[in-house]
């Protein structure tokens, strides 16, 4: 009686399997485009780039309002000590004071600045921010055509760890159903146990690599999953295969110059350069004078412009032009216009060492893709061999004139093949991904 609730209990679980599998969600079907727009969309790395470039955009927003005019408000209060007041008598006899005690002393004040001319100080610093937010600007590309490589990486990786998969779980049904096959010749009795045992060691083996392969694809689907934003436990699905199209690839001349036209990094480097230029002009406008209109209107308690004084409030107003020019400085300047120039020369320098490297990735590319192509041929060209070989061996075998090894060598030749050949179009498939981020597409 005691078994009857352990049996009822197994039988429970054993209902309830099939509907938790079936609460399984399903795996998502996502395209390379997909994933890449997913991405775009929810990285934080993106998203600071952009914050910085908007950043940017405000700060030369904020330089071309610089000579505009501001007006500013002040207010104060002063206590001071008592003094003795000074007293004259009047024209009728009767004392006036025309500087009396008052330790009270409010003060307001509308303020205006206006700078009319600064040497073009201004106006070249107004360029050379814009020029850095246009920089920046296309460090938000670049960025996201390293996080497109990036998935695009990620993606491949999942493709290939999972037509591994596929190629070693076929692999595996070959081992056991050779397996199964040496065990009813060793129960006729026409092999030795020793080949029923090299047999399940071969076998081992393929389930081993099988469970690797199946690791590795979903830590790159984890991996993908982390990239697009979706959920690592929802699964995903990359709806791609390895299978290429014909190659249709352009000459490399053509792809070097589209790759210089359409590079962000170079549109960078040009942005720094005319940055670190207009930074230069605007320290050499230091050496030029500066004008600005100055003007206020003063309420304050006493007034201080008004004579006598009086405990009470009243108003005053002034307006002026203050001319400022720095005659000498201890070579600030010079060494500040030396420091631009300086930069400017390093952001030339990094630019033809851009052009210098972008010539050879365009070509290392191509050439990847050309030699991944020809080791893919080779592979099929292998794998269709050893397919062949494996036939013949396994017939041999059957008919008593191979030996087990031979077949566990040509079983395990063939499998390597078509290892080799999924590791040959993934490597394609990451080489076009490669090139594709060379000439900025």
């Amino acid at each position: 009686m005691r078994s009857w609730p352990l049996t009822i209990a197994c039988a429970c679980a054993a209902a309830l399997m099939p509907m938790a599998a079936s609460a399984q969600p399903e795996p998502t079907p996502l395209t390379l485009e997909e994933a890449q727009t997913r991405a775009i969309a929810a990285s934080h790395r993106l998203a600071e780039v952009r914050a910085r470039a908007a950043a940017a955009g405000a700060v030369a927003a904020a330089r071309a309002l610089a000579d505009l005019p501001t007006v500013s408000a002040a207010a104060g209060y002063t206590r001071t000590n008592h003094v003795t007041e000074f007293v004259v008598p009047g024209p009728t006899g009767i004392p006036r004071v025309l500087y009396p005690d008052v330790p009270d002393n409010y003060r307001t004040r509308l303020d205006l600045q206006w700078p009319i001319y600064s040497g073009g100080r201004v106006d070249a610093l107004e360029r050379a921010a814009r020029a850095e937010a246009a920089a920046i600007a296309a460090e938000v590309e670049v960025a996201q055509s390293d996080l497109r490589l990036e998935v695009a990486r990620a993606f491949w990786a999942a493709v290939t760890a999972g037509a591994a998969a596929s190629v070693l779980e076929q692999g595996v049904t070959r081992a056991q159903a050779h397996v199964a096959d040496v065990r009813q010749r060793f129960e006729a009795g026409l092999v030795p146990p020793n080949e029923v045992a090299s047999a399940e060691a071969q076998e081992s083996r393929s389930r081993m690599l099988l469970i690797e392969s199946r690791n590795q694809r979903d830590v790159s689907i984890a991996d993908l999953a982390r990239l697009t934003g979706l959920e690592t436990a929802q699964g995903l699905a990359p709806a791609a295969t390895l299978e290429l199209a014909p190659s249709t690839q352009a000459a490399a001349e053509g792809l070097v110059t589209e790759a210089r036209a359409a590079r962000r990094e170079r549109l960078a480097l040009e942005s720094r350069i005319e940055a670190a230029e207009e930074q230069q002009a605007a320290v050499a406008a230091l050496r030029r004078p500066a004008i600005a209109v100055v003007g206020g209107v003063d309420y304050a308690r006493p007034n201080p412009r008004i004579f006598p004084r009086e405990d009470r409030w009243q108003d005053s107003w002034d307006i002026g032009i203050n001319v400022g020019w720095t005659l000498w400085d201890s070579g600030r300047t010079v060494q500040e216009a030396a420091a631009a120039s300086h930069q400017a020369e390093a952001a030339r320098q990094r630019l033809a060492e851009f052009d210098s490297v972008l010539d050879v990735e365009v070509r290392q590319r191509l050439l990847d893709i050309d030699s991944g192509r020809a080791a893919i041929a080779a592979a099929a060209e292998a794998v269709r061999a050893a397919t062949e070989a494996q036939r013949v061996v396994t017939e041999r075998y059957r008919a008593g004139v191979s030996t087990q090894t031979e077949v566990l060598d040509a079983e395990f030749a063939r499998l390597q093949t078509e290892l080799d050949r999924t590791r040959a179009l993934a490597g394609v498939r990451l080489a076009e991904a490669r090139l594709a981020r060379a000439i900025g597409r």
